[in-house]
């Protein structure tokens, strides 16, 4: 299965430069956050697979106009195709603004998740806005990443861990693809295609 990931810059290569071939292969589109809406519905309008997101911290427009046609996964399981998908958007809080969180409350947002998790038998893809803490994530106060999603990780072992965030173009460190333990982690900005084997 073919998956596109997207986060963070609308993608040139599929709205400048847009062609339905494109999306041909395509079996499921993930958003990580900080996209706009119009972007999302004009993917679509043409994609034939489901769209997923969470927010970014940079998303509050979605509150008045959410992407049209994508399905949003804040807080739930999806379930596509036989593969588990656990969405928690948002990044650590920095200032004021909606989709912004302390280590404190993403850790409260997990505990609440723990009966989805349980009764899905854990999940396939982890999908998010802000990284792991210490795992790749950045530097500075505002791209710091949650404890909770490490937690999630060493118990889960998902397969893929995918977040925005951290633009690829902060420094010559960011990598597209790293592992951590049994988990791939994927940085989605711009786009980038995984395969789900």
């Amino acid at each position: 299965m073919k998956i596109l990931v997207l986060a963070d810059v609308e993608s040139k290569y599929y709205w400048d430069f847009f062609s339905m071939d494109k999306l041909n292969d395509i079996d499921l589109i993930l958003s990580a956050g900080d996209l706009k809406a119009e972007f999302l519905s004009f993917l679509a309008t043409y994609a034939k697979v489901p769209i997923l997101y969470v927010h970014g911290n940079h998303d509050a427009s979605y509150e008045t106009k959410p992407p049209e046609g994508c399905i949003c996964i804040e807080d739930k399981i999806y379930k596509y195709n036989g593969i588990r998908i656990l969405g928690l958007g948002g990044s650590i809080r920095y200032k004021n603004g909606p989709h912004q969180y302390t280590q404190f409350e993403m850790k409260s947002r997990v505990a609440k998740l723990k009966p989805k998790i349980f009764f899905n038998r854990g999940f396939d893809i982890l999908l998010t806005h802000a990284p792991a803490y210490h795992i790749y994530d950045g530097d500075d106060k505002v791209h710091e990443g949650f404890e909770a999603f490490v937690s999630l990780i060493d118990k889960y072992s998902p397969k893929f861990f995918v977040h925005g965030h951290i633009h690829m173009n902060y420094g010559m460190n960011n990598k597209r693809e790293r592992n951590y333990k049994e988990t791939r982690i994927i940085n989605a900005y711009d786009h980038y295609i995984i395969e789900f084997e």
